[in-house]
């Protein structure tokens, strides 16, 4: 099952009229009823109003291919040609037509070739292999061409095998003997493959050709619609992250902010899950197993514990496992609330200073009781915020994949007298210019807005309007996700329903609508929103960004909207804050690990190989493990600068006195003097995380945030003047 594509923004279901050429009733199936509705939906309804042409048809084809052969295995060239040659320009009539059967005939013979291949590699595996050859393979083959024809095949299939026997050698947690686990891997391949019904192949059919559109375009079965109405009400019981499928793994796809895996800090955005186990139980492989069975290994009661077994995103080698173990919890609304704190630094002066952090997973609201605001409960935290006497505020953005539009632009205007916030243009051109519904302002003083690859959609828009307004510092990667694009879902039994009596069993099309774009003319949509600073992550990848996604909507611009930057201040300094940052992130030891592992990681990512020989792999392993061990020591030996916080809720935001906690990551002085780091806190960017004292876990090492802090101190600092603008303007009313 493909999951639920990140951030939609909320929006009501959308009807269109169009006439539904058909034929006649009784001479088609319900599938076939659902497919035209999705043909015509797709033409009338998206927001290119793309004709379902013989162009569409060949790209259709091809990501029909690419679903089911993820990375160019099975089929071979001769294969696709044959399929071109029969069904490239004739998918579009039969998807209007409501003829299913090429959807069934491309499937059985990717069936056919899935079993030839499995009978060979259970051959593969019974004979003796060497580890000692210099030979190396590709590590993704999803950009890569299918083979030309079986010998070729043959060929790149043998150095995989290879490659799959080697990795369970070279593993430190072996589940059972490397032959006899990689054949009843693949047994349960082709196992699943035969598994599904025709109800399932019409899914992944229709699936393709919403893809084909773009790629937050998708057609939902039944199943799907159940698991959205989980994800959105935020009811379900597991660990809160969204998994899909790739070259036989369950890859991390996101985490539910406010889920036990986000909270927990060890499983990273594009790690693999090999195996799953129930509580101390032993460990099941779950490579090449249906991504819904993995799902229900990993879901279950609240308490109970799960483990995963998983291949780091960052890892040198898909040996290299690590070992998660999550309590099951339910993801509630409440998790995902928007929280803060306050940071108490040192200046080098003796002085202190006090810096706001609000740190929001999501653009939330309640949209049937009205009760539940994103906007509503920022602006509770920062009445507390201004009287705890913060002289500077940080948005952190860096997890938040969107969610509500009007929430987007009503926090935006929290902290802007008035104006426009966001364009969006539909299918007929007509732009719309949305704008702050308030014009009181509840935070004027010093901003950063804090983004990663990961900040999407809503979070795009409210930090682009604050760049484009001058009113706030954007920190981060060097871009935002970049998706400016608008979701609806449209139920196809509503459509359907013209013909006869339908139910909620067709499913629903979730069909991008709009575009978004800035004030200043620009569009998110591929681009994202750059940062004024950027700092060194091992997630600022651009294979981790929307101009990765297949079938993507293009950037274009629209005019700019009329308004008037931010005057109050003495400005963002945007230079001198850039130059003074770099100069710290040079000096700082963990971003020179970062650095460094970023270039491994872009280097291994570029030249997509990896060797067959096991000595060098042993020996590469070794490296990393050594250069972990080297880096502890190093962060002992390092003295560390105290801080402390004061954890703001919305439980708690209205008690009196709250007591300052030690700051994450910082180790208050023991009896015998020294402020260095906790031996379990030096580790790296996929290792354990330090809890606070509420429970709430976060990542202990955490330089974007530390150095985000002086960025903000130094535009405290600069700000100082006589024409510094009052903090303490009154706030609006609830």
């Amino acid at each position: 099952m493909k999951p639920i594509s990140r951030s939609l923004i909320a929006l009501p279901v959308v009807f269109f009229a169009f006439a539904l050429a058909v034929g006649p009733i009784q001479a088609k199936s319900d599938a076939e009823q659902v497919a035209v509705s999705v043909g015509r939906l797709l033409e009338e309804g998206h927001y290119t109003h793309q004709s379902l042409n013989d162009e569409v048809s060949k790209k259709f084809l091809r990501t029909y291919l690419e679903l089911l052969d993820f990375s160019h295995l099975f089929f071979t060239q001769k294969d696709v040609d044959m399929l071109t040659a029969k069904y490239g320009t004739s998918l579009d009539d039969d998807v209007l037509l409501g003829n299913l059967k090429p959807a069934y005939e491309i499937y059985d013979l990717y069936t056919k070739r899935v079993d030839d291949r499995v009978a060979k590699v259970k051959e593969l595996v019974g004979q003796q292999i060497d580890f000692k050859n210099d030979a190396t393979i590709e590590m993704s083959r999803q950009k890569s061409p299918w083979p030309k024809d079986e010998e070729e095949a043959d060929s790149i299939w043998h150095g995989r095998i290879v490659s799959e026997l080697l990795q369970e050698n070279l593993s430190e947690h072996p589940i059972e003997p490397g032959p006899k686990l990689v054949a009843k891997r693949y047994d349960r391949l082709a196992r699943n493959v035969h598994e599904q019904d025709q109800e399932e192949q019409v899914k992944l059919f229709l699936d393709a050709l919403a893809q084909t559109y773009d790629p937050h375009s998708e057609y939902l079965s039944k199943a799907d619609l159940k698991n959205f109405s989980i994800n959105m009400g935020l009811s379900l019981v597991g660990i809160g992250a969204m998994l899909r499928t790739e070259d036989g793994y369950a890859k991390i796809e996101s985490l539910v902010p406010g889920g036990p895996a986000q909270t927990d800090g060890r499983l990273k955005v594009g790690d693999r899950i090999t195996a799953v186990a129930q509580g101390s139980g032993e460990f099941n492989d779950v490579r090449d197993m249906r991504l819904d069975k993995v799902v229900e290994q990993i879901r279950g009661k609240k308490g109970t514990h799960v483990r995963l077994m998983v291949i780091p995103a960052d890892a040198p080698d898909p040996s290299k496992r690590k070992t998660i173990e999550l309590v099951r919890d339910e993801i509630k609304l409440k998790d995902q609330e928007a929280r803060a704190d306050v940071i108490i630094k040192d200046k080098a002066n003796g002085e202190q200073v006090r810096l706001g952090w609000i740190t929001l997973p999501s653009f939330y609201a309640d949209m049937d009781k009205h009760q539940k605001s994103t906007t509503k409960d920022v602006l509770t935290l920062l009445k507390r915020l201004k009287k705890e006497n913060i002289a500077g505020l940080i948005i952190d953005l860096r997890w938040n994949g969107g969610g509500s539009l009007e929430e987007a632009i009503a926090l935006t205007g929290l902290f802007l007298k008035s104006g426009p916030i966001v364009q969006t243009k539909g299918s007929n051109g007509n732009i719309v210019v949305s704008s702050d519904p308030d014009p009181g302002i509840a935070y004027s003083g010093p901003m950063i807005v804090l983004t990663s690859r990961q900040s999407a959609s809503a979070s795009e828009i409210f930090a682009a309007a604050l760049q484009d307004y001058g009113r706030a510092l954007i920190v981060g990667d060097k871009n935002t996700f970049g998706k400016g694009t608008v979701q609806t879902i449209l139920e196809i039994g509503r459509f359907t329903s013209l013909l006869g009596n339908r139910s909620q069993d067709d499913g629903a099309l979730k069909l991008t609508i709009q575009k978004f774009y800035r004030v200043a003319g620009g569009s998110t949509q591929l681009h994202g929103v750059a940062s004024d600073i950027v700092l060194p992550t091992l997630s600022d990848l651009p294979e981790f960004g929307e101009g990765a996604l297949k079938n993507c909507l293009p950037y274009d611009e629209v005019p700019k909207a009329k308004f008037t930057k931010w005057s109050e201040g003495r400005g963002l300094f945007i230079d001198e804050l850039k130059r003074r940052s770099e100069a710290r992130v040079q000096a700082d030891p963990e971003f020179h690990y970062v650095m460094e592992d970023m270039e491994r990681l872009r280097k291994r990512l570029d030249e997509n190989r990896i060797s067959l020989n096991e000595d060098v792999r042993r020996a590469e392993l070794n490296e990393d493990k050594l250069r972990k061990e080297t880096r502890a020591k190093e962060r002992l030996a390092r003295n560390v600068e105290d801080m402390h916080m004061i954890r703001l809720t919305l439980d708690n935001v209205d008690k009196p006195n709250i007591q300052p906690i030690l700051f994450p990551g910082k180790l208050a002085a023991n009896k015998k003097g020294g402020n260095k780091v906790a031996p379990e806190a030096a580790s790296d960017s996929d290792s354990d995380s330090l809890g606070l004292d509420d429970g709430t876990k976060e990542p202990a090492i955490d330089p974007e945030r530390d150095e985000t802090l002086n960025i903000l101190g130094d535009l405290v600092d600069l700000n100082r003047g006589p024409t510094t603008a009052s903090t303490n303007h009154d706030l609006r009313p609830n």
